[in-house]
């Protein structure tokens, strides 16, 4: 598999990891996922193949409802760079528009109806 790297805006939050080669996203229409409008791998990525590297304490996490689901962001340039999923806990979802290469305009995608959970 492919190994990827990213970053938030300002780079204190930095990340690579392996996975599939990303030629589709999805987007899900729960609603933290509508205010943010990321476009999310459609893969999810095991704890053991991300490495997160943060500078400054610089990655904070929002969590809401079930408190099962942990959004991270940057504290300084406030993107949105990954998430531990609900539907399968501890794992994650990288948003695509923080990988470097990939150009998110330019996937097709699958809607995800997590509202409905």
């Amino acid at each position: 598999m492919p190994v990827y790297q990213g970053s938030c805006h300002c780079g204190n939050v930095r990340f690579s990891f392996h996975a599939p080669e990303i030629v589709e996203g999805v987007r899900c229409n729960c609603s933290i996922c509508q205010k943010k409008g990321a476009m999310m791998g459609n893969f999810v990525v095991d704890p053991s193949d991300i490495d997160i590297q943060v500078s400054d304490d610089s990655l904070a996490t929002y969590e809401f409802a079930t408190h099962i689901a942990k959004h991270h962001f940057c504290k300084q340039c406030g993107i949105y760079t990954f998430h531990q999923t609900l539907r399968k806990p501890g794992h994650y979802r990288v948003h695509l528009g923080c990988v470097d290469g990939v150009d998110v305009l330019a996937l097709p995608y699958e809607l995800i109806d997590d509202a409905s959970l």
